[in-house]
Parts: structure tokens; sequence; C-alpha cells
């Protein structure tokens, strides 16, 4: 029996790979929330490394909220970095592989126009992206058995998100206004949970694998599009009323600076991993009927 311990385990992808846990027999899992496991206290997380025999850490734990992150500095940084550190230190002491969330957010640039490359220079505008990055790096640092996924525009049935968003204000405006020049490709939390336990469980049949643990990768759905055109898909899927309009960034400003184009080639993660990932019309779909069926 795997025992793979999930911090953050209420956000959206945590709460996936719940979802999923009864799928996977050979797993043992133990979800966590910061109630249960703080990980900006090192010695909590090594106490509680030390009375759990754990195969696997995926660290989906995060401070998240962009723009509150440029006024809340110093609780990013502790979440994002220091609780990676604190996280990796207790990866690396107890023999356990980590795998580590990270986001798109570590690039900004302003002419890149191809997707990234995990080996593209890293260029991160906001405190949000610059205290990811850090923790990346923190944990590959610390503890040697780490792999970072970067993922990008999450959403899933759970938790707040782009897509809940759409659906609430579609269905009591007759207008919304969004972003067309921001790039990039949404992530369906389900289909980035199915990819984590699909590479422990192919790791775990072929341990050859091994080589290609410890890197970073990238995880999105398939396609491009805008937060315009995911907006528009949503309320088209669902045969919503509201009229969807095309702004500029400037005309939408926001604390934190978004990143024009974020789109994330996925190559290595594919060849690597012999891994197939959804189209992002089809995983809005799937996103969808769930949520109908949560709502009857």
């Amino acid at each position: 029996m795997i025992k793979i311990l999930v911090t953050g385990g209420n956000g959206q992808v945590g709460q996936e790979l719940s979802e999923l846990a009864n799928s996977y027999s050979n797993f043992q899992f133990i979800f966590t929330n910061r109630a249960e496991l703080d990980i900006t206290k090192r010695e909590a997380v090594l106490s509680f490394f030390e009375q759990h025999s754990l195969e696997y850490c995926i660290n989906c734990a995060a401070y998240t909220a962009v723009d509150m992150a440029e006024e809340a500095q110093e609780r990013a940084h502790t979440v994002n970095a220091i609780g990676a550190l604190n996280i990796a230190l207790a990866c690396q002491q107890y023999q356990v592989r980590l795998i580590h969330l990270s986001t798109d957010y570590v690039y900004h640039s302003s002419t890149h126009n191809q997707p990234f490359k995990e080996e593209d220079k890293t260029s991160p505008k906001t405190v949000y992206g610059k205290t990811k990055l850090e923790g990346e790096q923190l944990a590959q640092r610390t503890c040697k058995e780490t792999m970072i996924i970067r993922t990008s525009w999450v959403y899933s049935q759970f938790g707040h998100n782009f897509v809940k968003t759409m659906l609430r204000l579609g269905a009591r405006l007759t207008k919304l206004t969004v972003i067309f020049d921001q790039i990039g490709s949404p992530t369906s939390a389900t289909d980035l949970a199915e990819g984590i336990l699909e590479i422990i469980n192919k790791l775990q049949a072929n341990p050859s694998l091994l080589q290609h643990f410890a890197q970073i990768y990238h995880y999105s759905n398939e396609g491009v599009c805008s937060w315009f055109d995911f907006a528009k898909a949503i309320l088209t899927s669902e045969d919503i009323n509201c009229d969807v309009l095309p702004v500029e960034t400037k005309d939408y400003p926001t604390i934190a600076q978004r990143p024009a184009f974020s789109l994330l080639n996925k190559a290595k993660i594919k060849k690597n991993w012999t891994m197939e990932i959804p189209y992002w019309r089809d995983s809005l779909a799937t996103c969808l009927e769930k949520l109908r069926k949560r709502a009857t």
C-alpha cells in the first residue's frame, strides 16, 4: 500500500484527488488542511512526517489570492516559500518523494509568443509569482526527489474559480465584459489530479522512471484560448443568454499584473510519462456536467 500525503486538501486539486482516491486501491491517502497541518510551522510538519510512514507528498497548499498577495506579502511568502521549504525538509529527512504544484505566474514576458518550455527564463512580476518561484527553488535545493508541476488557469467543480464565477454572473446579468488579450490554456483540476496519480502509478510499476522524477514539468489542458473565449464557451455550453463583450487588459485594471501570455508547452511531461492530455473544451464539458449534477 502506497501512502500519500496531500496538503491543501480543501483546495481544488486536493478535493479532486479526494474524489479519485477510491479508484486507486493500491494507494492510501492522508488529506490535510491548514487546521490539521500548517505547513508554515516547521516543527509541526516534521512531527507529522515522523508519525506517518509516507512514500509521497503532493503539496497543493498555497496562498493563491493573487491580488491580496500584493498587500499580504509576508503571508504569501510564508506559505508559498517557507511552507514549501518545510515540506521539502521533512520529505528529505524521511525519504518521501515530493510533488510540488506551481504556477504559470513564474513566467511574465512582454515579448514571449511561443508556449513556454520548462527551461525558459522565469521572470515573475507579482508577489504571488515571486513567492511560488522561491518555493520551487527552495524545495528543489532541499529535497533531491522533488517534482515541480507548473499549471495555469485551474478550475473544477470545487472552490472559487473562473468557471463558477461566469456561471453565477451569467445567470443574473445580461452583459459581461471579459478580457480578450490574455492568452493561455485552462486546466481541469480533475485532469491534473489524474495526471499526478498516473505518474505515481507508473513510477511504482516501473522504477526506472525515477530518472524522470526530480524535474520541472508543465501541465495544462491542450489547446489555447483567451479569457473571453473561455467565458463564451462556458455560457454557450449552458445555454445562458448573456452577452459577453471583449475588453483589453488596460480597461480592466487589477492590483496584480496578469501575464498576457502564459501558454505552457507540455511536450516534456507527455514524453517522459507517456501521458495523454485532454483538450480544454472536452474537459470543460465534463466539469459542467458535474456541476449540473451537483445542482440537482
